[in-house]
């Protein structure tokens, strides 16, 4: 038994340090292989590109913990965002209002994923996520008859463009914004999963929904909560990426909820629900992010950087 414990405990260790061993490694190799990479300037690049997919990814590893999933993250990010500028350039409402609406639309677009699994009994999240995924394309084509809207207020684009200091002398001025409130955001989502009741049910569905069940715990509620968690994750992430393009464009959340999906996996979060963690997920996105920017530096093409 003790035997058996014990290899438990080494097996537990090496699932939660393998992604940070991998992050190392690679950071050696690539290191050894461009000079470039370890530069302050691509360093910060790099920690640019990771807001996106970090905000992403958070929205679901909660869904994955209730041994559901997201498959429409992509195109809530991209419908919300739509909505966002339409009310900021076409309607010319106040920027911070339009950064409100974009939220609530996501938050909105996560409770449709949430009570069609919960209210309408669809079978499994898979079916209707994929459905809403392009439903939410769809209208997102319509409203903006498949065209970028660009020329966003200075209020909406600040988190995805600007850096913690305007003087180009200070260290902080390479330091992105977009990072930094990640990086709050996911401190904010450990205390919550770890210390609010909400955050403990979610563990406690995805561990045996049954038994959570039979316990007390409102499993409805619990499962309709991680995808407006999810979607408003999504609107944030649009946030970050409208910030950085200047545009809300039709098709970018494209295939987005691979790299989110493959960084809540590869953090450790179990498929199964029950099992994982914020710091995990971290690492599986700053996994992805130096291995796309490592192809990069090495001038991989496109078609092999998909392989990869």
């Amino acid at each position: 038994m003790k035997q058996s414990n014990a290899a438990a405990k080494v097996k537990d260790l090496i699932g939660k340090a393998g992604p940070l061993v991998a992050l190392i490694l690679l950071g050696i190799f690539l290191t050894m292989k461009n000079e470039n990479f370890l530069t302050v300037n691509n360093l910060m690049n790099v920690a640019r590109q990771t807001a996106l997919n970090g905000f992403l990814s958070l929205g679901m590893m909660v869904c994955i913990l209730t041994a559901g999933i997201d498959l429409s993250i992509g195109y809530t990010m991209t419908l919300s965002t739509i909505i966002m500028a339409k009310c900021a350039v076409e309607m010319g409402m106040n920027p911070i209002l339009c950064l409100l609406i974009g939220i609530l639309a996501g938050a909105v677009l996560g409770l449709i994923n949430g009570l069609l699994l919960t209210k309408c009994k669809l079978p499994h999240p898979f079916i209707s996520t994929l459905g809403t995924q392009n439903i939410y394309k769809g209208i997102g084509l319509v409203i903006t008859g498949a065209t970028p809207i660009a020329g966003m207020p200075l209020a909406i684009k600040w988190a995805g463009s600007s850096f913690l200091s305007s003087n180009p002398d200070s260290p902080l001025s390479r330091i992105p914004v977009s990072f930094i409130l990640m990086l709050i955001m996911y401190v904010i989502f450990s205390i919550f999963l770890n210390y609010t009741p909400l955050g403990r049910h979610i563990y406690a569905v995805g561990g045996n929904i049954n038994t959570a069940g039979l316990s007390g715990i409102n499993v409805d509620f619990v499962r309709t909560s991680v995808y407006v968690i999810s979607g408003i994750m999504a609107a944030f992430g649009g946030i970050m990426l409208t910030g950085r393009t200047d545009s809300a464009y039709p098709l970018s959340g494209n295939l987005l909820e691979n790299d989110a999906i493959a960084a809540v996996i590869i953090g450790g979060t179990s498929f199964f629900g029950g099992k994982g963690n914020v710091l995990g997920t971290f690492t599986g996105v700053l996994l992805i992010s130096v291995l796309r920017n490592g192809l990069n530096l090495l001038n991989v093409s496109s078609d092999m950087q998909t392989i990869f």
